[in-house]
């Protein structure tokens, strides 16, 4: 695996003239094989503090190399009125991120793709020697059996869920966190978890944030949304 705080040369590992299912090209952040490289999804209207701190927890806790912020087109199963435009919310989270390890891209516009399974799939598929990781909030975890095709998600990429404030405290007791309980890492491992063979998932403690895009999204008047929906 490259090593953090070396000169990396910079390489594509996907097939030659990846493309998505329109045809046209894809074109990922920086990437090459052997490296950790953490997954971050949402709409992010607005991004916030909170996010960039999970990021920057689990980069610290799992030794990735890198974070990728997937900025979602929208859920085409979610009243998407008054979400601002793609380009808007990929700008304002690049001018938060505002870290060398943290790329912010809209990919999945490009890729035509709503569902983290049909991402997960195509980077898995695409760039089969990198070893990503699946980043979200215990909230998260509390409605992951509604995503869709969700167990295969976890078959595909292991998963590290960042603690939140409130009802997410109880996010192991959800139904997705008792049917995978059986592959649940020790966070003493948490290093670990990027060379794991999926399904394997870790709990990160650390993290107690009250900041959510549904509360900031309340105080501006806009209506509600979650974060990701699969």
């Amino acid at each position: 695996m490259p090593g953090r705080g070396t000169f990396l040369r910079v390489m594509s590992c996907e097939s030659p003239g990846a493309r998505s299912a329109a045809g046209s090209l894809v074109t990922l952040p920086p990437h090459a094989p052997g490296m950790r490289i953490g997954l971050f999804g949402g709409t992010f209207d607005p991004a916030h503090a909170a996010h960039r701190a999970a990021c920057l927890l689990a980069m610290r806790r799992l030794g990735l190399d890198r974070v990728w912020w997937l900025v979602t087109p929208g859920n085409p199963l979610k009243d998407t009125s008054g979400l601002a435009p793609l380009c808007q919310r990929v700008a304002a989270a690049r001018a938060l991120a505002h870290h060398p390890r943290i790329d912010v891209t809209d990919f999945e516009a490009q890729l035509g793709s709503h569902y983290t399974y049909q991402t997960v799939s195509y980077l898995v598929r695409r760039c089969p020697t990198v070893r990503f990781v699946w980043i979200m909030g215990a909230d998260n975890l509390r409605s992951f059996h509604r995503w869709q095709r969700w167990r295969e998600i976890a078959t595909l990429i292991p998963i590290a869920i960042v603690d939140r404030l409130g009802p997410s405290l109880y996010a192991t007791a959800s139904a997705a966190g008792q049917a995978l309980a059986r592959v649940r890492v020790s966070e003493t491992d948490a290093s670990s978890l990027p060379k794991r063979k999926p399904p394997a998932w870790i709990y990160l403690h650390g993290l107690k944030s009250p900041l959510s895009s549904t509360a900031l999204r309340a105080a501006r008047g806009l209506p509600s949304r979650t974060s990701r929906s699969g």
